[in-house]
């Protein structure tokens, strides 16, 4: 029960990591805001562990502002935020991908991360104490060609999730980063451009350990960088990768 007690904000938890991250999360005691623009999913995954969902578009002032008020309201308190929800663009020449791609890429990787500080960090400063956990990628750190600005918005929050941690730390919040390789989850058709068993090969052999990451993985490394297990713990980008950065 290593987060016993704790109140946890997961954004994209309707499915892929951010429903591991959910699971476990719950498993280990938190109680957790399901936050996810498929409201339907986030509900059933929210029925799941026991949590409350509410549909969000992490990109939005506004909605990021009325989830912050929700979790508020139900508990006076927030604890945990994960910063999960991100999308990617498909496998492309840099120069074409369009404006729109670019925009919304940006806005749900990084933009997203800026509207949950603006709203939670004020009541974690209050609190004196919260963990801030961003679900970056190895994409930011050893990039992979043809995914340009996907890769550059990861960086981007490997960057905050440092500057905030060093910011942060005086008022005993911890700001840290998981860095996953492609997973099973909902974004890998897209990261690959096609699923297909001869893409998969060529994938899994850049992955020393053999195997794509799994929601349990993340799950699993999000709960100790969140419990007081890890309170010395501020600005690591954790890979959580199968070697594939090494």
């Amino acid at each position: 029960m290593r987060l016993e007690g704790k109140t946890a904000i997961v954004t994209g938890a309707a499915s892929g990591f951010g429903a591991g991250i959910a699971r476990i999360f719950a498993r280990e005691g938190a109680t957790v805001m399901v936050a996810d623009l498929n409201e339907e999913t986030a509900s059933g995954i929210a029925a799941e562990v026991g949590g409350v969902a509410i549909r969000t578009n992490v990109a939005d002032g506004a909605e990021v502002k009325a989830m912050t008020q929700a979790a508020m309201d139900q508990w006076g308190r927030i604890d945990i935020l994960v910063n999960n929800a991100g999308i990617t663009h498909l496998p492309t020449p840099l120069e074409e991908v369009s404006e729109e791609e670019f925009d919304r890429v940006l806005a749900v990787n990084a933009k997203s991360v800026y509207l949950t500080a603006r709203e939670i960090v004020p009541h974690m400063k209050a609190a004196g104490k919260g963990a801030i956990l961003n679900i970056a990628s190895t994409a930011g750190l050893s990039p992979r060609p043809r995914l340009n600005w996907y890769n550059a918005s990861k960086g981007w929050m490997i960057t905050a999730t440092k500057t905030m941690a060093v910011e942060l730390a005086p008022n005993q919040i911890r700001v840290n980063a998981l860095c996953p390789v492609a997973g099973e989850t909902p974004l890998l058709a897209s990261f690959m451009g096609e699923d297909t068993p001869e893409i998969r090969e060529k994938f899994l052999s850049t992955i020393p350990i053999g195997r794509f990451s799994t929601p349990e993985d993340m799950g699993e490394a999000a709960a100790f960088l969140c419990s007081d297990a890890a309170s010395m713990v501020t600005g690591v980008a954790m890979e959580v990768d199968g070697g594939r950065c090494i």
